[in-house]
């Protein structure tokens, strides 16, 4: 599961930077519409709403915004009706792409992510054809420093939350539960006074694939531009990269 912990890392640090908060907020006022139109709009009966409003707030969105977004999905606001599903395929050196996409026009976002792929060495697949590769587990992400945690402490504070497996990456804790504990693993960890940087479910690969330096580069700037496309939600992969890779990397970046 590094591949994936490795990207949410990056993924994570650029977030705290990101100057780019509309898009964030637009991309969250999808997920809660849907929610709200798919399960109804009272949080407290709707699990899906409940935690796409919970991401919202992880990301400071305005209470007004999270409201208007709520009724647009139910109805009593006017809004564009999204639809919701999946779209597979592989980056560089083969690796697995794993896309939730969220569009008013399927499409167009076909084409737009087709040629993206296409342009960045990979290429769009067929339905199914890497799903079977990743398992549907919820992943909280928490700071090491900023909850003045070390590594032994916070493996123990894991288990007795209920969670299954902690990855720690620098200074970066992942830490992975069933996806139906999700929500009682965070209250349990918001109870010993944690800060939680993110919880979601997640599409966590089974294995990954070790990138060189050339691949490891073209499926990072490929990540981010899926990243950055308005309709993709979230983005999966199955690809590693080295610790050493990934300082060259960064080093050339500075």
């Amino acid at each position: 599961m590094a591949g994936h912990s490795k990207w949410a890392n990056i993924k994570h640090k650029k977030q705290k930077e990101d100057k780019r908060r509309g898009k964030i907020f637009s991309k969250l006022s999808k997920k809660i519409a849907v929610a709200a139109r798919e399960g109804g709009g009272d949080p407290e009966m709707n699990a899906d709403l409940r935690m796409a409003i919970q991401k919202a707030k992880d990301n400071n969105m305005p209470n007004d915004n999270i409201e208007r977004a709520i009724k647009r999905g139910t109805g009593n606001l006017e809004g564009v009706n999204y639809e919701s599903f999946v779209y597979e395929g592989y980056g560089p050196g083969g690796i697995a792409i794993y896309m939730d996409i969220m569009t008013d026009n399927r499409n167009r976002t076909a084409a737009e992510i087709r040629h993206i792929l296409s342009k960045n060495g990979g290429n769009l697949g067929a339905d199914g054809c890497v799903a079977w590769m990743f398992s549907r587990r919820g992943q909280l992400i928490i700071d090491l420093n900023e909850n003045s945690v070390g590594e032994d402490e916070l493996m123990l504070e894991a288990l007795e939350a209920g969670a299954e497996d902690v990855e720690i990456d620098n200074d970066t804790a992942n830490i992975f539960t069933d996806s139906a504990n999700l929500e009682e693993v965070r209250k349990n960890f918001e109870a010993n006074n944690y800060v939680i940087d993110s919880a979601d479910v997640a599409m966590i690969p089974d294995n990954v694939i070790k990138l060189e330096k050339s691949d490891a580069k073209k499926m990072l700037n490929l990540m981010d531009k899926l990243e950055d496309h308005d309709d993709i939600q979230e983005v999966y992969s199955n690809f590693d990269i080295p610790d050493e890779i990934m300082e060259e990397i960064e080093a050339e970046e500075d």
